[in-house]
């Protein structure tokens, strides 16, 4: 006790034990949803736009969180419009905006600035700004799934459904992948680019080997 005591007397070690718990809340609640979607791997997709845009705000002097949440958000809808529609399908589009966004994020890197803190993660580097958008964004998402259980479940299951009983399906798929865009910001200062979709897919996979139904894989996630 006395060295755990000892650890959280210094202020990053309290920023890193809270910001991280509850990023992996954030992303093992609605991995649930993105696995049973057969979207797992946006996670990945999404970590290289980040990084991409992470990549040119620091290149520019710009801030990164603020550049790369909007562009994340950004290519979350993007992804998710043009596989509604079947244009593309999903995992082409992943590996499409996933490889290109990559691509840029280490030309520039190359060309410019060290960026490997949000390659590889530093959970120790968090700042009190990445706390407080962490706090802000477990709220939401918990909100989410304790006053949307139902429509989150249709949606995830059977939009067609869904959409019969009235639930506007557009609107939480959109919401879904915002949520999870910011997550996937917000979580590369604690893991990297490489490594924030593991957050996604192993709390939700592990959990559906023990548990057959819904509730039970998303409170076994969140507890994960």
């Amino acid at each position: 006790m006395g060295i755990i005591s000892e650890m959280l007397s210094y202020p990053f070690m309290v920023r890193a034990l809270i910001g991280g718990l509850l990023v992996s809340l954030c992303a093992s609640l609605l991995g649930v949803s993105l696995v049973l979607k057969r979207y797992s791997m946006i996670g990945d997709g999404l970590s290289h736009v980040s990084f991409g845009s992470l990549s040119i705000a620091l290149a520019a002097g710009w801030s990164p969180l603020k550049v790369s949440i909007p562009v994340v958000v950004l290519a979350a809808f993007f992804l998710l419009r043009i596989t509604e529609h079947g244009k593309v399908k999903s995992d082409a589009a992943i590996a499409m905006i996933s490889a290109s966004a990559l691509a840029i994020g280490i030309i520039v890197t190359s060309l410019t600035t060290d960026v490997s803190s949000y390659m590889f993660g530093s959970i120790l580097a968090m700042s009190r700004e990445d706390v407080q958008f962490a706090a802000v964004l477990s709220m939401v998402v918990l909100g989410l799934y304790l006053f949307c259980y139902n429509k989150v479940f249709a949606v995830t299951f059977d939009e067609s459904f869904a959409k019969a009983t009235g639930v506007n399906v557009s609107l939480y798929n959109v919401l879904i992948a915002v949520l999870t865009a910011i997550t996937i910001v917000i979580g590369m200062r604690m893991m990297g680019a490489m490594l924030i979709s593991s957050l996604i897919i192993f709390p939700a996979l592990t959990s559906m080997r023990v548990f057959k139904s819904f509730r039970g894989v998303v409170i076994a996630s969140g507890i994960l």
